[in-house]
């Protein structure tokens, strides 16, 4: 499967397009064929469109045929949340029903997507309104995380399917969202890079809101290298830079700290050990290791714990909005909806001055090092049945986002890649959190690290395949 062209990296997927090597189609194709051998396997997908992705990429190619060039994307694979507002692709944002027509017309993020003319592949499952870690939902069901396919594990949320897309080989570039982890949850489950991007940094408009205040949209890909292209690309188009990333520094020029508590607390077997192995190898190269705790992640995680934001906003949407699919929620999304009742007006106002209080002591902190390395997810990825005992799958979910919702609560930019597996076979993700708005400097600080490490593929080998059950 990986000798599919889909797999090359982006920058050679764009340089091949341009000399003719490679067609747009050729790559449709490719992930044509590979939702044919797992598609219904890795169930990435709420709205499949091969079909019209092939038509698009034959217009594509004679546009290139002609010299024509309407961005770095023109003619590559991407697979796109089903929480983005898409033109001619309903939107379910993972509920029972679809949403209203307008939730059909683009906002400027997937706006700026479709003005390179890249392949779009479908639309990918989600969390229903985004609204877990895991990558569960009651009315779709989950999408299969690709690593074990003798059993159903969540593939984590609440992407869920955008990480399996790219594994699967169906895109090449996955668009999805961050609120408290879901961006970068999904891709630590199935060993892909994924990058969190400030709050405010990128738009938000025409995306179906879990939180008006801390969703971001983010980026799922194979590798730190195809991330640092999609990003610069969608960047670029959102604010005419037309800039570059910066030169990836050298590893004897970066400090990172390293807590000493809490991101490392009630780790599964082989997660720990693979983190701390990879920053072994990174101070081995010359990277300053130092020992920095963030301030007040305990308080965080209590005010997490106790709701956030996202339950009051999410309600406020709903109510506003969708009043009428309030009653058809999944159970696990409806009883943190309904607790947001009991939720006082003072107390929401609380909360959003502890959050603003706790972004300014994080970047405080982290203006010392170049980034703070963390595991991402402390569990390995659940399986379905494990989540069916009263009380498991809200102690798993929080465990999921526990690490992930620091850079949220605390304003900053993020990125996870993964660097091993766990005991269980399944990978783990090293998390780089650093300043806001720092992204295009975090992504190259992730480039110098998977440069000495190696990407997924080195790392992880390949996925087994459906039909070795």
């Amino acid at each position: 499967m990986h000798d599919s062209p889909i797999f090359l990296p982006l920058r050679d997927q764009h340089t091949r397009l341009r000399q003719g090597t490679l067609s747009a189609v050729e790559l449709a194709e490719s992930a044509q064929a590979n939702f044919a051998a797992r598609g219904e396997h890795d169930h990435a997908y709420l709205t499949w469109c091969g079909e019209t992705a092939l038509k698009s990429a034959q217009a594509v190619d004679a546009v290139l045929a002609t010299g024509g060039d309407t961005g770095p994307l023109m003619g590559i694979p991407v697979s796109i949340k089903d929480i983005f507002a898409v033109p001619g692709l309903p939107t379910y944002a993972g509920s029972a029903r679809r949403l209203p027509p307008h939730w059909e017309t683009p906002g400027p993020v997937v706006a700026g997507l479709l003005r390179q003319l890249p392949s779009i592949m479908g639309k990918t499952h989600t969390v229903e309104f985004a609204f877990g870690g895991l990558g569960t939902n009651l009315h779709w069901g989950a999408p299969r995380n690709p690593w074990d396919i003798e059993n159903h594990r969540t593939p984590g949320g609440s992407s869920s399917g955008a990480g399996v897309s790219l594994v699967s080989g169906t895109a090449a570039l996955a668009l999805g969202t961050d609120t408290a982890g879901s961006v970068r949850i999904p891709a630590s489950m199935t060993g892909v890079a994924g990058l969190k991007t400030t709050a405010g940094r990128w738009p938000t408009q025409q995306i179906v809101p879990l939180s008006s205040t801390l969703d971001t949209p983010g980026l799922l890909a194979r590798s730190v290298d195809d991330l640092a292209f999609g990003f610069a690309a969608l960047d670029n188009t959102l604010f005419g830079k037309g800039g570059r990333l910066p030169v990836s520094p050298e590893l004897a020029d970066m400090t990172f700290g390293v807590p000493d508590t809490f991101f490392w607390n009630d780790c599964s077997p082989g997660i720990a050990e693979a983190v701390h192995e990879a920053i072994r190898q990174l101070e081995a190269a010359g990277a300053r290791i130092v020992t920095v705790d963030l301030p007040n992640t305990d308080e965080a995680y209590q005010l997490f714990q106790q709701g956030g934001l996202a339950a009051s906003e999410l309600a406020a949407f709903l109510n506003t909005e969708l009043p009428d699919m309030i009653d058809a929620l999944d159970p696990n999304v409806a009883a943190r909806i309904k607790a947001a009742d009991d939720i006082a007006a003072w107390e929401y106002v609380r909360r959003r001055n502890v959050i603003e209080a706790l972004s300014a002591s994080a970047g405080e902190q982290l203006s010392h090092i170049d980034a703070l390395l963390t595991p991402t997810v402390a569990i390995t990825p659940p399986t379905l049945v494990s989540l069916l005992p009263d009380g498991a799958y809200p102690k798993a979910n929080m465990l999921a986002l526990r690490n992930t919702v620091m850079a949220n609560f605390m304003g900053l930019c993020a990125l996870t890649l993964p660097v091993g597996k766990d005991a269980a076979g399944m990978p783990v993700g090293l998390q780089l959190l650093a300043r806001p708005w720092q992204e295009a400097r975090l992504l190259a600080m992730g480039q110098a690290i998977e440069a000495k490490l190696g990407n997924s593929l080195a790392i992880l080998g390949q996925p087994p395949t459906p039909s070795a059950a």
